[in-house]
């Protein structure tokens, strides 16, 4: 007879639980709308595009099911080594889940990144393919339908069989619990796969250096974000401090590749590395529920995206 599942799992009969991405070009709406299905934020979001850089799991719980939601960089057109990694890793990633969402921006028509992506994903055989219209807040009614229309289309000329086509608006909220629930039902039958009230599978020192790197790229020149990589060092509780009023302390390393942007980021006699360290450390407070003390340096690491020695040294 098998040993009975822990308590902390859910395992009843009909019970759904697997993998999912949400995948497509760069800005297409795919981390806020992880974070939106999950019900909190766990992955970095920027107008920037190439923000994603790891990949996070979240995983939402529900009373039929438990899915594991998997965030990806944007596929895109590599120019560097680093691009040509985070494209691998999308590609890897699409032949492991059990269904693939790919992200259409209502805002923005479909073009040749969107059809690019569609006919890679089109030679993975076995894994389900829904289509998400992102962004339906940012377009009218009419404009959605033809999005929907065009969508279809994508699907017919690439071969490309959609489960489902989804319309949904990650920050408004307008049908987030359907799209969860139509990927709950698309995944095999089994147990949960993690404890409930677990977010996320990713170590805290990645969260934390996410949201580190999500501080620095908010205001920054288009050419800066790309370059920006944060390291943490080192993350522990302090020691001696009494259990009622604990505090975490993280030293980090904010890497570019130029001195000149350096500059940019330490900022005017250090103005605008104290406001990044500052909004960093109330969003991983906010996160990991705990008092944090920051400590941010900015380092020169000479071209580092291009760079194999460089790339390993900074988790690549």
């Amino acid at each position: 007879m098998p040993a009975p599942a822990p308590p902390t799992f859910r395992a009843t009969e009909g019970f759904r639980s697997g993998f999912a991405c949400f995948v497509g070009r760069p800005n297409a709406g795919k981390s806020t709308l992880t974070n939106a299905v999950v019900g909190q934020k766990i992955v970095i979001t920027s107008d920037k595009p190439q923000t994603t850089r790891t990949v996070v799991r979240g995983i939402v719980h529900r009373e039929d099911g438990q899915l594991v939601l998997v965030d990806t960089p944007g596929l895109h057109k590599p120019r560097t080594l680093l691009g040509e990694r985070l494209n691998d890793l999308v590609m890897a990633t699409w032949s492991e889940v059990d269904v693939v969402a790919v992200c259409f921006p209502s805002d923005e028509k479909i073009g040749p990144g969107d059809r690019f992506l569609v006919n890679e994903l089109a030679k993975v055989r076995r894994t389900t393919k829904i289509a998400v219209a992102t962004k339906t807040d940012l377009a009218d009614p009419e404009r959605i339908a033809s999005h929907l229309v065009d969508i279809a289309e994508l699907g017919r000329e690439t071969g490309t069989e959609w489960a489902e086509i989804v319309p949904v608006s990650a920050v408004a909220g307008d049908q987030v619990d359907l799209l969860a629930q139509l990927l709950v039902g698309l995944m095999p039958e089994g147990p949960a796969l993690y404890p409930d009230g677990d977010l996320t599978d990713a170590p805290e020192e990645v969260l934390a250096a996410e949201l580190i790197r999500e501080a620095a790229l908010d205001g920054v020149h288009d050419e800066l974000p790309h370059s920006i990589a944060v390291v943490v060092d080192e993350m522990g509780l302090r020691e001696g401090r009494p259990d009622d009023k604990p505090l975490l302390d993280i030293y980090a390393n904010l890497y570019v590749e130029r001195d000149s942007q350096k500059g940019i980021v330490i900022g005017k006699k250090g103005a605008r590395l104290r406001q990044v360290g500052t909004v960093a450390r109330k969003q991983i407070e906010s996160l990991l529920g705990t008092p944090v003390y920051l400590d941010l340096h900015v380092k020169v690491a000479k071209d580092w995206q291009r760079d194999p020695r460089q790339l390993r040294k900074l988790g690549f």
